[in-house]
């Protein structure tokens, strides 16, 4: 289906409805993630959950964080309000707004900024988030989240305040980088006056398989990432370690999850310099196959009490596979949503580049927090690696009508 104007349609759920019914944005229950028939497709924008978090992951992120600067609580309910009907429509492959970007008279700016004309959905999905320093603007902190609070200082952390946190977030995923900025660049534009971009970052090449139709993709260091990652297909772990369940929280959260980001530079130039054996022993996996030092396939089970001829572990105790598993972290899991970034060179002839890191979890408080910790204190990879940007979000549970918009169970 290509992108075309829709003119006449007025109010968000006239809108919504005529979506819906041009593509099949049906309200499910229905917790699995359908792969879309192909990367054109469009994905499904009203549900019992949001779309970007247990969509299989696409190829290219758009994330953007905001700033409110308003003290105007009704204009940023009429944002979030016009933001929904946007996001519906673009994710469905249509233009932003009723008029499009060349429909309306000459004399007037379009409500659509036109550089997505004529290409498809590809896949586009917005995800969005709710950062704690939003709640005490406008009085909710009754409403905000035990598990919203600030992620502690972790050993090595080279935090830039400037480039980590915010009100509001969104995530744009899709498999045309032109499609994801186009939405966010239209978001920005319709929160003019409401909100402004604090920071955003682009990416590429997915980091993390969310489904298991999906093959693992790799990182700049060259490894597979990503392979015991939570997958749409095992609801009863999605169920334990992924969605917020009654009692855990207010319950504008229930049935949502919470987001960390995390922006690692990776000092690929000192990594290229590393032995292959090295590699291989500092990540606990082989760089072909991806499979355990322990073992020979990918999906094949770290074994931690196999020893070599000389008695070592085979899967060394610094090692990041083995930092990072559920066995070493009181069972905690994560969904990882990740992708890899090349944001030019940091001046001194390196490039700047790395991981864009995305989980998803139920308790960032019993999960990133005890995996980060433990990785920041012992993994030998952090030689390689620098924090320099973190956010965490809560990101409310889908939209079921087309009446409803982003934000509403919070400010109502």
């Amino acid at each position: 289906m290509q992108r075309r104007k829709v003119i006449g349609l007025a109010g968000a759920g006239v809108l919504g409805v005529a979506a819906a019914g041009a593509v099949g944005l049906q309200v499910t229950g229905d917790e699995k993630t359908t792969p879309v028939a192909s990367t054109s497709d469009a994905i499904a924008f009203f549900g019992e959950r949001q779309a970007g978090i247990v969509t299989p992951a696409q190829d290219r992120l758009h994330f953007v964080a905001f700033d409110v600067i308003t003290k105007d609580r009704a204009a940023l309910v009429g944002m979030l309000e016009s933001w929904t009907a946007a996001a519906a429509r673009m994710t469905a492959g249509l233009d932003a707004g009723t008029i499009g970007a060349v429909g309306g008279i000459p004399e007037s700016p379009p409500d659509d900024t036109g550089e997505a004309l004529g290409l498809p959905p590809s896949g586009l999905t917005l995800t969005i988030g709710f950062g704690a320093s939003l709640f005490a603007k406008f009085g909710l902190g009754e409403k905000k989240p035990a598990a919203l609070a600030d992620l502690p200082k972790f050993p090595g952390d080279a935090i830039d305040p400037a480039i980590s946190g915010g009100d509001i977030c969104v995530q744009a995923c899709a498999h045309d980088p032109q499609v994801a900025v186009h939405a966010v660049r239209n978001l920005a534009r319709i929160g003019m006056g409401v909100v402004s971009v604090r920071w955003s970052q682009l990416g590429f090449g997915r980091t993390s398989s969310t489904s298991t139709t999906q093959a693992t993709p790799r990182n700049l260091f060259g490894f597979k990432d990503g392979t015991a990652n939570l997958k749409a297909e095992e609801p009863a772990l999605l169920d334990e370690h992924l969605w917020v369940r009654p009692g855990d929280g207010p319950d504008w959260m229930t049935g949502g999850s919470y987001l960390v980001t995390r922006k690692i530079r990776m000092i690929v130039e000192t990594w290229d310099r590393t032995s292959l054996l090295e590699q291989e022993t500092i990540v606990g996996r082989s760089k072909g196959e991806g499979a355990p030092l322990s073992g020979t396939q990918e999906f094949d089970e770290p074994d931690f009490t196999a020893v070599d001829g000389e008695g070592e572990p085979k899967i060394a105790k610094v090692s990041h596979v083995r930092l990072a598993h559920p066995t070493e972290n009181n069972g905690a899991r994560l969904l990882r949503r990740g992708y890899n970034f090349v944001d030019g060179s940091d001046g001194l002839g390196r490039l700047n580049a790395g991981l864009f890191f995305i989980a998803f979890q139920r308790d960032p408080r019993r999960q990133f927090v005890p995996i980060q910790t433990n990785l920041a204190r012992h993994d030998v990879m952090n030689e390689y690696l620098r924090h320099v940007s973190s956010g965490l979000f809560a990101c409310p549970p889908g939209l079921r009508a087309a009446d409803d918009f982003w934000g509403r169970s919070l400010f109502a």
